[in-house]
């Protein structure tokens, strides 16, 4: 059997790394072209103090794994990314050396049916306090919601009692009273949420009950009817 020359095997190797690369790459761009292309607009260009860190580009999240490729931009409808733009501005009035630091924004919904379907095992009622039905649609894929923090200007996030993309109590904003007199959230943790908060909720955000980091700028309900989902 001939042996294939150990130059011919290095040379496919890079071909075969460049060919997953401009994949990988053209899949972004494909994603960012598509959000463009329906009208969403990157929230750096609203507000260039915002820090982006897409937690589904890395494997930081509750499935462990790189959900939107090479994206590395926050997109949101131009009303909710001139909205996170005002929060931004509350914030750093307030308090001049903190930023937000968004973690997602605008979420496919091919991107959506891979988080959904990474809970197989929990039910279906109880999925959905989580995940969003890709079948009902999620804010996100409007481009109507956004997962973010409160970070200090070199990005280093404030302590808000969870890491993003926890699922439970700790994390809900409704039973913070409860957690607090249970010793299980800090004084400054709720400080810290409440900053967060009271900046989202200035700007015309509305807050879910199971997340501390997502915030709503429209209902989903006026989100279907007004734009159209993100494939």
């Amino acid at each position: 059997m001939r042996q294939i020359p150990f130059r011919t095997l290095i040379a496919c190797f890079y071909s075969l790394i460049h060919s997953v690369t401009h994949s990988l790459s053209a899949e972004a761009q494909s994603l960012e072209a598509s959000m463009v292309k329906q009208g969403l607009v990157d929230v750096q260009q609203a507000d260039p103090s915002i820090l982006v860190d897409l937690k589904y580009t890395t494997t930081d999240n509750f499935v462990h794994k790189d959900v939107y490729g090479d994206l590395t931009k926050a997109y949101l409808q131009p009303m909710a990314a001139l909205k996170l733009a005002a929060a931004s501005r509350y914030l750093q009035e307030k308090h001049p050396d903190l930023r937000l630091l968004v973690y997602d924004a605008a979420r496919p919904r091919t991107a959506q049916v891979k988080l959904w379907n990474a809970l197989p095992d929990m039910p279906e009622r109880q999925r959905r306090q989580y995940v969003a039905d890709p079948r009902e649609g999620s804010i996100h894929s409007y481009g109507c919601a956004v997962d973010l923090t409160v970070a200090t200007q070199d990005g280093t996030p404030l302590d808000m009692g969870t890491p993003f993309d926890y699922f439970g109590e700790l994390a809900y904003p409704s039973r913070e009273a409860r957690l607090f007199q249970a010793g299980k959230l800090t004084r400054k943790q709720l400080a810290n949420r409440q900053i967060l908060r009271t900046a989202m909720l200035r700007a015309g955000f509305t807050r879910i009950e199971y997340e501390w980091w997502h915030f709503n700028a429209l209902s989903r309900s006026r989100a279907k009817a007004t734009y159209r989902i993100v494939e």
